[in-house]
């Protein structure tokens, strides 16, 4: 059973269908590739509680959602390092980064939600025939829990997390395996993201982009194959970018 219902946010209407019905065999060869934390979820607040607990047992000044949001594409350490550095504090990187992990899992869900749209837009995907994917720098296993408590992980046949292959993000490796284990193709993909992170590795990748500009680190240096302000924009632009897959054309 779901644990979060994605009811009467703007962009999660039944509507879609229809969009379905018209475009569904564009989509059948598909790979959708999605970063996971400000790109799919907000999990800002849940992390951000996990790193104040392990500031404050220390003595430390609890820091802002905001401060963190822009280094949560590189993982749990370096969200730690950065708030140690505003801190001005050295302290033993390893034991904090245990008790963090230990908060957060015991509460991944608690206050992290889907960006709006964002289930619609899964439901119009797989309804199309794409085949979805996680490619994250989250633990596998933190991953594979926060997408089971939020109802969504049964949309997506891989979830790879930093520690799935011997490589991360923005190593254009990550993205390719991930593809590969999904049984698609770099031709015939996107990375959906939030950041630099993404951008770069999907560029390294050979595979087009597109940014959310409501993520936490939209404002990147690096220029995406597409920008979308809301999930209601996502499949058109996939569209967009991939094309018609070969059998939508050959029935033209």
């Amino acid at each position: 059973m779901m644990r979060y219902a994605d009811r009467g946010s703007p962009g999660q209407r039944a509507s879609k269908n229809e969009y379905v019905t018209c475009h569904a065999r564009n989509l059948t060869d598909a790979t959708v590739v999605f970063d996971l934390d400000g790109t799919l979820v907000d999990t800002a607040p849940d992390l951000t509680n996990a790193l104040n607990d392990a500031l404050t047992r220390r003595g430390h000044a609890p820091i802002s959602q905001d401060t963190i949001r822009s280094g949560v594409g590189f993982g749990a350490r370096a969200m730690i390092e950065e708030a140690l550095r505003r801190a001005g504090a050295s302290e033993d990187i390893d034991e904090m980064l245990a008790e963090f992990l230990v908060h957060y899992e015991a509460n991944i869900a608690t206050e992290s939600r889907p960006f709006p749209g964002a289930i619609a837009s899964l439901e119009t995907l797989a309804a199309a025939g794409a085949k979805l994917a996680v490619c994250t720098n989250k633990r596998e296993h933190l991953s594979r829990k926060l997408l089971e408590a939020l109802g969504l992980k049964h949309f997506f046949l891989t979830v790879a997390g930093r520690d799935t292959f011997a490589v991360s993000k923005p190593d254009p490796r990550h993205l390719t395996q991930v593809i590969a284990l999904t049984g698609g193709v770099a031709s015939r993909a996107i990375m959906v993201g939030d950041s630099d992170v993404d951008i770069s590795t999907a560029k390294r990748a050979q595979v087009p982009s597109i940014l959310v500009s409501f993520g936490y680190a939209p404002e990147g240096k690096l220029a995406p194959d597409a920008v979308i302000d809301h999930f209601d924009q996502l499949v058109p632009k996939i569209v967009g970018l991939l094309g018609a897959a070969p059998d939508a054309q050959s029935l033209r």
